[in-house]
């Protein structure tokens, strides 16, 4: 190497989200394999048991994944061909691809600009004599009006499957989400609050949801004595294994200190990203924040809105040059109308203009609780300034 030659300092890469398992989660994963009983066993009733008393004692049964409760919980709900359900158009597309798979209709409603989750004043308008749930998702954690969403339920008698995938530990009114409500589906993928690597649980009304669950996740088998077994459903193979259940039992009790991480990250970034943006001379620039609610959301995510319309650059743009900065984003998501599968049956985004801008702008910062306090002052520093590079004239 030339003496003429400079070495620049590596810069590390900050990803969107990383999971993060302690040494005693390792250990009992380890001991798990070393049992020889690694698929579903005690530890998974030992998950399914703690669980339930984080619910409140309501029935839990724990699956491979969170489309799965999903999916279990429309079978559950006696939900199917000529059925039509109430959803959102922003969310994973596993929200509306399970009731495709159930034979029923999704019904998509625009969204709040603010919330970004399903605008609940214009569900009513969406009830047909054909409409038998509601399913809401909580998008990054926040959950919507639930006294509003059960009104709505009883008033015009619909089941409620709350997809609330992204909000394990959120709130209403000093609530859990879960231990309140009807059939509740939790998601435990790599980047949730509360991680199996896969897998999900859905939290039931009563014994006989609970059991009707079980036969749906293995095949549809109830076994008697030694020896009996009947198959009296068409079930599925969505068992969760010991060796997630005994990861799952850890995360749940770290789950307090990663809440509270999150929060304290979520605090900073209103405070640096608002700071970043007066001292840029950025105050005419309409870069949306989240809503600042520390009492029921659970941070999942922090997702910010873009003002492309202000900007001579698109969202690509601006992941990619931060990326260049060695700071991972995503999208978290795109409109569901304005995939082929949904456009080829007759979906348009032009029914829900909002999500249609919102799916187009919307950024998901790192969020995760492993982050240093100075990964969100670089972030916030490098975004304010590809807006400044970029805003127009």
């Amino acid at each position: 190497m030339s003496t003429n030659e400079i070495t620049l300092p590596l810069i590390p890469f900050i990803p969107f989200t990383r999971p993060h398992f302690n040494q005693e989660t390792i250990d009992a994963v380890a001991e798990v394999l070393r049992s020889g009983w690694v698929t579903s066993g005690p530890k998974l009733a030992e998950f399914e048991a703690a669980l339930s008393a984080y619910f409140g004692g309501r029935p839990v049964r724990c699956f491979a994944n969170g489309t799965a409760t999903m999916k279990i919980a429309l079978q559950v709900a006696g939900i199917g061909p000529g059925d039509e359900i109430i959803t959102t158009p922003i969310s994973w597309v596993a929200t509306s691809n399970v009731i495709l798979s159930v034979g029923a209709t999704p019904v998509f409603v625009d969204i709040d600009p603010i919330t970004r989750n399903i605008d609940l004043n214009k569900v009513a308008a969406a009830i047909t004599p054909k409409t038998s749930a509601i399913m809401p998702v909580y998008l990054a954690g926040l959950p919507v009006d639930m006294d509003q969403l059960y009104a709505l339920a009883k008033q015009y008698k619909l089941r409620v499957i709350e997809d609330a995938a992204q909000a394990f530990g959120s709130q209403w009114k000093g609530q859990k989400i879960g231990s309140i409500g009807d059939l509740v589906s939790f998601s435990f993928q790599a980047n949730k609050n509360l991680s199996t690597v896969e897998g999900g649980c859905l939290v039931l009304n009563n014994p006989d949801e609970a059991k009707l669950a079980e036969k749906l996740r293995l095949q549809g088998v109830t076994r008697q004595g030694m020896d009996g077994m009947d198959v009296d459903v068409l079930g599925g193979k969505d068992n969760l294994t010991d060796v997630n259940a005994v990861i799952g039992l850890h995360q749940l009790k770290q789950l307090p200190e990663f809440q509270a991480r999150r929060k304290s990250l979520a605090r900073q970034y209103f405070d640096v990203i608002r700071t970043e943006m007066k001292s840029a001379g950025l105050d005419s620039l309409h870069l949306e924040l989240p809503v600042e609610n520390f009492t029921d959301s659970n941070w999942h995510m922090f997702q910010v809105v873009l003002p492309l319309e202000q900007l001579n650059a698109d969202r690509a743009q601006v992941m990619t040059e931060l990326k260049d900065l060695g700071i991972g984003t995503g999208v978290h998501y795109p409109a569901i109308t304005g995939f082929t599968l949904y456009q080829k049956r007759g979906y348009k985004t032009g029914a829900t203009p909002i999500a249609e801008r919102i799916g187009r702008s919307i950024l998901t910062l790192p969020l995760f609780p492993g982050m240093a306090d100075e990964d969100i002052a670089r972030i916030a520093r490098s975004l304010v300034g590809i807006l400044k590079k970029h805003r127009k004239n």
